[in-house]
């Protein structure tokens, strides 16, 4: 009779240790799916912050500031993924062009403004100020310019901007 009660005591010691150990197991697991939800929230919520420094000049009135501000993100951007003078964006990467449509910059129907690239498609900074600034409305203020996104389906990210004058 004691061999039998000590025997029951191991098996219910086996059986408590096994749901322990599931419980564990159980636990590891859902915690580890919750983190990796989080990481993933938190990469989403990088890249709509990302998306945002482009999009919030869509439907805007921006001046030529905002176009170089927008110039300047890109090429930090571009910089920053050592895709400097790539050419074109095609959304497959994380390149970022901008494009600023005005015939004042020489330029037929559009121009490349990446810092330092300068060949006949693009113009530095302080030329396209220049211009800008030279292209004053009647009434002395900037000439106003609406802006396009576009965003890859490949990267989720902007890939694409430009900015036409009123």
């Amino acid at each position: 009779m004691e061999n039998a009660s000590k025997a029951l005591l191991m098996a219910a010691g086996v059986l408590i240790g096994m749901m322990v150990l599931s419980l564990m197991v159980y636990l590891f697991i859902s915690f580890g799916s919750t983190s990796q939800e989080i990481r993933e929230e938190q990469a989403q919520k990088q890249l709509n912050q990302f998306n945002t420094q482009f999009t919030s000049y869509v439907g805007k009135n921006n001046t030529i500031y905002d176009v170089v501000t927008a110039a300047n993100l890109a090429t930090k951007n571009n910089i920053y993924y050592e895709l400097e003078h790539k050419g074109v964006a095609t959304g497959k990467d994380n390149y970022i062009s901008v494009y600023l449509e005005n015939n004042n910059f020489q330029v037929k129907d559009r121009g490349w403004i990446e810092r330092g690239y300068n060949d006949i498609r693009s113009k530095n900074y302080d030329d396209i100020i220049r211009a800008g600034l030279a292209d004053l409305k009647a009434d002395r203020t900037l000439a106003e310019y609406t802006c396009e996104v576009k965003i890859s389906t490949e990267t989720q990210r902007v890939y694409w901007v430009k900015f036409v004058r009123k």
